[in-house]
């Protein structure tokens, strides 16, 4: 188990618990604990409403150039942007810090 802070649109801390041997990613851990991510593309890459600032320094993979290209076309990108849909939980990850970004709509 690890635990992941994601901090939601009204700046409320959130510890997320969460195993890592069931290959899930950032936004489908922020669905099931209920938090305002659509995630309405399923992890595709393809929408950016599962866009997140990450605030601590865990070594993350590289955006894959379809994660570069939607968060070009996204709202609120800063130096670090990524897309929930595209960060897989490992071991690793124990301890990261997130913030949603603010909801284009």
């Amino acid at each position: 188990m690890i635990t992941i802070t994601v901090i939601d649109r009204e700046d409320q801390p959130h510890a997320l618990e969460t195993p890592t041997d069931m290959g899930l990613n950032l936004m489908e851990l922020c669905k099931s604990y209920e938090l305002p991510v659509k995630g309405t593309c399923g992890g595709m890459a393809l929408c950016a409403s599962c866009h997140v600032y990450v605030l601590s320094e865990h070594p993350l993979p590289e955006a894959s150039e379809d994660e570069h290209a939607m968060l070009d076309q996204a709202f609120f990108v800063q130096n670090n942007s990524r897309l929930g849909c595209q960060i897989r939980l490992t071991d690793e990850l124990d301890g990261l810090s997130v913030k949603l970004a603010p909801d284009a709509e």
